[in-house]
């Protein structure tokens, strides 16, 4: 009686362990990491200065079946200016097996920034509003938890600091990578 009682709880077991795995087909959790590297530009009183920049970051998101929510961190990293950037991001996906084009927008904030122009000391950049656009493809791996996205982003922030009554807005370009990892 003991052993069938033994075997009835492994059989429920392992049921409710296979129902669980396949609780997640609606939508996936991920985390992951983005590299990019791109210029950026900053426009004031009709001129502006182009400069290289890298950026870094993290992500946080949900995969559904059309579309992917994400929680984003970047840190840029360019010649004359760094600063951080919190990003709501929402992507509309093209549900193709392997490779998935994607199309994305983004909102968020810069904080935390430095710009030190020619022959100007060091000063702090202005928490600003910030807009993005993404257009992208994921490489979905079938076999492993990681998805890759390569894409190109162009990202906008308006009045990052004002000079002299002098207001500028800066323009962040970049190709990028992502890899994520799905639980």
């Amino acid at each position: 009686m003991k052993l069938k009682s033994l075997g009835i709880l492994t059989a429920a077991s392992i049921m409710t362990i296979g129902a669980n795995a396949n609780a997640n087909l609606l939508f996936d959790i991920y985390a992951g990491g983005t590299f990019g590297i791109g210029g950026n530009t900053i426009f004031y009183d009709g001129d502006h200065t182009a400069k290289s920049a890298m950026t870094y970051g993290a992500v946080l998101g949900v995969d559904l079946p059309l579309f992917r929510i994400e929680g984003e961190y970047n840190y840029l990293d360019g010649d004359k200016i760094t600063t951080n950037l919190a990003m709501a991001n929402v992507y509309f996906k093209i549900p193709i097996p392997v490779v998935k084009p994607y199309i994305g927008a983004g909102i968020g904030t810069t904080f935390d920034g430095k710009y030190e122009p020619k022959n100007i000391a060091e000063f702090d950049l202005d928490d600003t509003l910030a807009y993005q656009g993404m257009l992208g493809i994921t490489l979905d791996l079938p076999v492993l938890p990681i998805k890759i996205d390569i894409e190109g982003r162009v990202l906008y922030a308006n009045d990052i600091y004002e000079l002299a009554d002098e207001k500028a807005d800066l323009l962040q370009y970049d190709g990028r990578v992502k890899l994520r990892y799905v639980f």
